[in-house]
């Protein structure tokens, strides 16, 4: 029932009409619970004293927080531009002057004589103390200005306290949204129940949720808003350690079935195709084919990730674990971010394993109706036993006969509900995650706290490591004159953009200009040939084609190329403007290369205005080419929310954690969640009312509960 209430539209909140209704929905507050929810972002001391002689001490900016009593009036400027100032001095005798420009109507209010409790910034300028951006409440005289912490709690919502600052649109002010606030909690805090175990709340010192809300938005103290943040942060932390045991623990309920069906006339597909194969598994794909393997002949559906760096041969190790599903008679689903990429393993897919009688199909956007009906009743009817494509295999028009496995490369481009659409197909289907961004030890056990991590370190033999340059922007033409002599030894090249397009916003060259540029300009005697998402599939099929040929002797892209790709011949990657992209990106780019017999270079082109993080983006790229130790920095660089959180959609909905600054309290929240489990498993069964309530009290992670 307190559900209820606490989802009424904000407009049943006193002051609230049509008109801050409306500014609120912009910013997404639509009922009691959301403007709850909504934090400030930071708060204004207003308890404190801070007095003038503070100020003029300070040699910069010093937010001041004093009573006060105004002077005299002074003006300066000329006609419609004159501007008030008005003079006053604390109770310890020290002057200042507010510079009240557009609000010359303060003559009337604070007349001389006046007392105030005055709160702002003030700088020493012109050989006084000034403030242009202040705030003022006068203090009727039946009080006494020396006494002025205890008055002004007691005349004033804006003085004698903490002030919560919240971000604000257009239509809003942060006093009438405190206000709002105010209002919501004094209405509806009652309906805020605790939703941890007690014991946890005791042992991390936190606060009950009721009062760690009020407190979060009016602390009393300055140590009030600590408590109730690491409250309200542990909170949501622990819910999404929750989320995930009650994943693992659904697939673990699912298991309970056998992973076998009509057997495949050829058993041990996946020896026939090793046998097959003109090279020797590395051992780091030995030991994540064991892995996976075991898996696969459990009754435990399987949840693993494997990571391993750029062309470690991790496709070649998905195509056997789907050998040992399809031979049990089942069907396997492989889903790629990028139609390209999905093109490229079906291609290969085709050539390995449609000798064995594999029967592979490729499903995307493109697949006209007529040939995508007949796909469907394929799938259906259990004809296809590998399917192949991109987004396109979370249709709802899209069943399997007997979905046994299903493999998703580069996971990071896919949201957790994305992901749980396709292994929806069939709730007990294995489900394998890759990625070649490879994640820190301590990211992968927490984030991916509900599966098995399996890490691919060895490389194939005989691939000499890419020689990465540095060259600031003006000084490409030694770029070009090296590329020119690798292409006229037979070597191709990528040159890659930020943009596709010109940009008025942003001075960065981009691939659409660059092209015409390369083309007509610097490299005339080549054939240069341009792809990005913008282009049609079928053209950009084409393209590829001719550039693994060797038709096509440069490719000017975007990121498209950032995966999958892969010529031997192409020993070249030049990425300009790197410090538009981020550690992964730039590695992934660069492992686009050094992949055939001839020594590999990459280029990064740079502005000379680096920032700090951008300096050490670039250092990193240059001093390593190991995706492991690379992936470490990125989380040193960039922290473990950027790193986890900003490339996929869907996987960090937090309100007030932030895995940048809180990845210790995340893995304090995962210990605690697995002391719950070890103590009382029965809390992880869904008919629990204790478990129930938790989740369902628990926005925005009741979707990834329920599957839904």
């Amino acid at each position: 029932m307190f559900q209820e209430e606490l989802k009424q539209p904000v407009g049943r909140l006193q002051g609230i009409g049509p008109k801050t209704s409306a500014a609120l929905s912009r910013i997404g507050i639509h009922s009691v619970s959301d403007i709850l929810k909504y934090y400030p972002r930071s708060y204004e001391n207003r308890l404190d004293e801070v007095d003038f002689t503070a100020a003029f001490k300070s040699s910069g900016q010093t937010i001041v927080n004093t009573s006060a009593t105004v002077t005299a009036h002074e003006y300066f400027g000329w006609g419609k531009k004159q501007t008030l100032k008005i003079l006053l001095n604390d109770n310890k005798g020290i002057p200042a002057s507010l510079i009240c420009f557009g609000r010359n109507f303060l003559a009337e209010k604070l007349k001389e004589g006046t007392s105030v409790l005055v709160f702002g910034t003030f700088s020493v300028r012109y050989n006084e103390l000034q403030s242009t951006a202040f705030d003022f409440e006068i203090i009727p005289e039946l009080f006494d200005i020396t006494e002025k912490q205890l008055s002004a709690r007691n005349i004033s919502d804006s003085f004698g306290r903490i002030l919560p600052v919240y971000p604000l649109t257009s239509g809003l002010t942060q006093k009438g949204l405190r206000k709002a606030v105010r209002n919501a909690v004094d209405q509806y805090g009652k309906f805020i129940s605790t939703e941890l175990p007690e014991n946890f709340i005791l042992s991390n010192g936190l606060m009950s949720k009721a009062d760690a809300v009020e407190k979060i938005h009016f602390p009393e103290r300055t140590e009030d808003t600590a408590k109730a943040e690491l409250t309200l942060k542990y909170e949501e932390l622990f819910h999404f350690q929750m989320a995930a045991a009650r994943r693992a623990l659904k697939r673990r309920e699912a298991g309970r079935r056998s992973k076998t069906g009509i057997n495949h006339p050829e058993r041990n597909l996946h020896l026939k195709l090793i046998d097959s194969l003109p090279f020797s598994l590395t051992d780091g794909q030995n030991q994540a084919v064991d892995e996976i393997l075991e898996d696969l002949d459990s009754e435990r559906p399987m949840a693993r990730l494997l990571q391993g760096d750029v062309g470690c041969g991790k496709t070649l190790v998905a195509f056997i674990s789907a050998l040992r599903c399809i031979e049990k008679g089942m069907q396997c689903a492989f889903m790629a971010p990028t139609e390209l990429l999905a093109r490229q393993h079906a291609d290969n897919a085709d050539r390995l394993l449609s000798p064995l009688g594999i029967r592979v199909a490729l499903l995307s956007g493109s697949v006209k109706k007529d040939k995508r009906e007949l796909l469907l009743k394929a799938l259906t009817s259990g004809e296809v036993d590998l399917l192949i494509g991109t987004h396109a295999l979370f249709g709802d028009d899209i069943n399997f006969k007997k979905l046994g496995l299903a493999v998703i490369d580069e996971q990071q481009r896919f949201g957790v509900l994305q992901r749980t659409a396709l292994s929806e197909k069939n709730t007990a289907a294995d489900l394998l995650l890759m990625t070649a961004t490879p994640i820190p030890r301590t990211l992968a056990m927490t984030v991916f706290g509900d599966m098995d991590v399996t890490t691919i370190k060895s490389m194939p033999p005989g691939r000499s490591p890419v020689e990465t340059h540095l060259a600031a922007l003006g000084r490409e033409e030694k770029v070009y004159q090296f590329i020119k002599k690798q292409l006229s030894e037979g070597r191709q090249a990528y040159f890659v953009y930020p943009l596709i397009s010109s940009s008025d916003k942003m001075e960065l060259k981009d691939a659409e200009s660059m092209f015409s540029s390369l083309k007509d300009e610097i490299f005339p005697e080549h054939r240069v040939e341009l792809i990005h998402s913008r282009i049609d599939e079928n053209e950009k099929k084409k393209i590829m084609d001719e550039f693994h040929t060797g038709d096509v002797q440069i490719l000017v892209a975007t990121s498209v190329v950032e995966v999958g790709v892969d010529v031997p011949n192409a020993n070249c990657m030049v990425i300009e403007h790197a410090e538009r992209f981020g550690l992964s990106a730039l590695h992934q780019l660069r492992g686009r290369v050094g992949r055939g017999e001839h020594q590999s270079y990459a280029f990064l082109v740079y502005s000379p205005e680096l920032t700090e993080a951008g300096t050490a983006r670039l250092k990193v790229m240059k001093e390593s080419t190991d995706g492991f130790l690379i992936a470490e920095e990125d989380l040193r660089i960039r922290g473990p929310g950027d790193l986890a959180g900003s490339a996929q959609s869907g996987f960090m909905p937090f309100t007030i954690a932030d895995l940048n600054t809180d990845f210790d309290l995340l893995k304090k929240a995962r210990v605690d969640v697995r002391k719950l489990m070890d103590t009382d498993p029965g809390l992880l069964q869904p008919q629990n009312s204790v478990l129930r309530k938790l989740f369902e009290t628990c926005p925005p992670f009741s979707n990834m509960i329920s599957g839904e």
